[in-house]
């Protein structure tokens, strides 16, 4: 485990402890796969409205219930939605503890900073720089 020192935006340093980013990058993998088919994604979007019964789900897509069951999987096993069965009935919404992990890995791996896996410095006179 790494540590590391943020200030957070608010000139305060706090220490963090890190994963190791190998185990990062393997964690957050599992959602970013789950979203990377246009139905789940937009399942996601829905979803970030409120919670939803299966119902009102499938009848936005041109698909069966089955496949809706499918996707819905996906999205649960990779921890992005969560579902709850009342009766006969299944609701699922949005995590969003765990869409705000990603969102925030995605803000850091796509960010220039010090830490990042593979750091080179700019060639001379291309105006990037880290």
């Amino acid at each position: 485990m790494e540590e590391c020192f943020a200030s957070g935006g608010t000139g305060r340093e706090v220490l963090l402890r890190v994963p190791d980013m190998e185990e990062r990058f393997a964690s957050q993998a599992v959602p970013l796969k789950a979203i990377a088919d246009k139905n789940r994604l937009m399942i996601v979007d829905m979803l970030s409205s409120g919670e939803l019964c299966a119902c009102r789900i499938l009848d936005r897509f041109h698909f069966t219930q089955p496949t809706l069951s499918h996707h819905m999987k996906i999205l649960c096993d990779s921890g992005l939605v969560d579902a709850r069965k009342v009766g006969k009935w299944i609701f699922y919404s949005l995590n969003r503890e765990t869409a705000y992990e990603l969102m925030t890995f995605l803000c850091e791996i796509t960010t220039c900073r010090e830490t990042s896996v593979y750091r080179e410095e700019a060639p001379p006179g291309c105006g990037v720089r880290c």
